[in-house]
């Protein structure tokens, strides 16, 4: 394929094609299960694989068994190897209000949301992920980041299309340099899965591609900014992008000198986990030092599906990351954020951010006061392992980047030492010997 044709690929993932039998091995026909036609809810407490039979030497996907019934309940026609193909899963997106009417029971407020979109963020998610939400109950975590309410469409004080001012900040269509040494290149406007709280939604989701002139522009301006040496991919989702897009997409910029290393920001393994195959991490393994940013959520999106994708990426030597949003309903209380920080460990991944929720417009329904921020770092610090305590920011309206918040610690300074307040709330005094020089 040649470059031409190659960079004018279209974002949504193509419709035909055949399947590559290395990739997706589990067969027909499948073993018996009990209960197949059930659900049940919540994940964690139905998180044991359940294994279809498998071709000899061909490397293994997970199915577990509430994909498995969710799979026979909705998609009886389709085989595990198509469901395991992420390509399908991307083609049969929920899109519309009949498809999410199909597995949802919707409330008056969803339909009417779902039923108005003609512009802005669509909605959107895979069949997959689709699994993981409450089938009748509005108010489950994860369905609330997915399905549209009508506050989507209420504008409150303070909020904008480009909270972030990232378009100030883009010297080229496509790349923001909001930082001295960094840069955020925008490859694609296409997700698996639409987050109700985009702070992109005003560029995702629609028909405009990014393609081989604006990832030129941009990468000839990265080329020509010797002050830039690390890039963070994202868009849109990247490991969206089919295997020869992102190895162009990756070489062009690791052969740039001064480019030290590059970051791809992500939620493909948690919406879409399938999409980790082993011809993608050929590709990726190529580039260290590489590293991804992971967009979880809430615990409940830790399936043996994620926990295998996270695997792959771990083993080929890609350090992961997570980054969370904080969010009103979802994940806003220590108990939940302090069981997703836990689950984020044992698959290998390391606790980075906790996002204040961005201003976008439409999303006060989804925003929390920075106080309950504080309490859960406060109910982290001290009281599990630091590796599960991430840094909460705030990323400053107007273009202000990021800004670290903390409980406060610090009570002051008495007499030559510092006086600190620990995890249990107990007093503490550390000599400075420079706080004598201060009078």
């Amino acid at each position: 394929m040649s470059k031409e044709n190659l960079l004018d690929t279209p974002e949504e993932p193509p419709s035909g094609g055949s399947l590559d039998r290395t990739l997706f091995a589990n067969a027909e026909p499948e073993p018996s299960r009990p209960n197949a036609g059930a659900y049940p809810l919540p994940y964690s407490q139905n998180s044991s694989p359940g294994f279809s039979p498998l071709l000899p030497a061909v490397p293994r996907l997970t199915v577990s068994d509430r994909s498995h019934r969710f799979r026979k309940m909705f998609y009886p026609q389709v085989t595990t190897r198509d469901w395991n193909n992420w390509r399908w899963q991307s083609r049969n997106r929920l899109k519309t209000l009949e498809d999410f009417e199909r597995v949802l029971t919707l409330t008056g407020e969803e339909r009417e949301a779902l039923g108005r979109f003609r512009h802005g963020l669509p909605a959107g998610v895979t069949p997959y992920y689709a699994s993981l939400l409450d089938p009748v109950d509005p108010n489950q975590p994860l369905r609330k980041t997915i399905v549209p309410v009508m506050g989507e469409f209420l504008r409150s004080p303070g909020e904008a299309d480009d909270p972030l001012g990232e378009d100030g900040h883009s010297p080229v269509p496509g790349l923001v340099h909001r930082y001295p040494d960094r840069v955020l290149l925008l490859a694609t406007s296409f997700c698996a899965a639409y987050c109700r709280y985009c702070t992109r939604s005003r560029m995702v989701g629609g028909s405009d591609a990014i393609g081989r002139s604006k990832l030129e522009a941009a990468i000839a301006y990265i080329r020509n900014t010797p002050a830039i040496r690390d890039v963070l991919i994202s868009g849109g989702d990247p490991l969206t992008l089919d295997e020869n897009r992102l190895d162009w997409l990756l070489g062009e910029l690791r052969a740039i000198p001064h480019v030290e290393f590059l970051r791809i920001g992500s939620k493909v393994p948690a919406v879409v986990p399938q999409r980790i195959t082993p011809s993608l991490i050929k590709v990726l393994r190529k580039y260290h030092p590489l590293w991804i940013s992971l967009h979880f959520t809430h615990p409940d999106e830790i399936t043996p599906e994620t926990a295998e994708a996270c695997e792959r990426l771990a083993d080929a030597g890609i350090p992961l990351g997570s980054q969370t949003v904080l969010l009103k309903g979802v994940n806003d209380n220590p108990d939940t954020m302090k069981r997703l920080m836990h689950n984020l460990l044992k698959i290998r991944v390391r606790p980075y951010y906790i996002y204040m929720c961005d201003p976008i417009t439409g999303s006060s329904h989804f925003r929390t006061s920075v106080d309950a921020g504080l309490d859960i770092i406060r109910s982290l610090r001290g009281h599990t392992t630091g590796y599960a305590v991430p840094t909460l920011v705030v990323d400053a309206p107007g273009g202000g980047g990021k800004i670290p918040l903390l409980p406060n610690y610090l009570e002051g300074h008495d007499n030559g030492d510092w006086l600190l307040t620990n995890f249990e709330g107990k007093s503490y005094r550390y000599p400075d010997p420079s706080l004598k020089d201060r009078g």
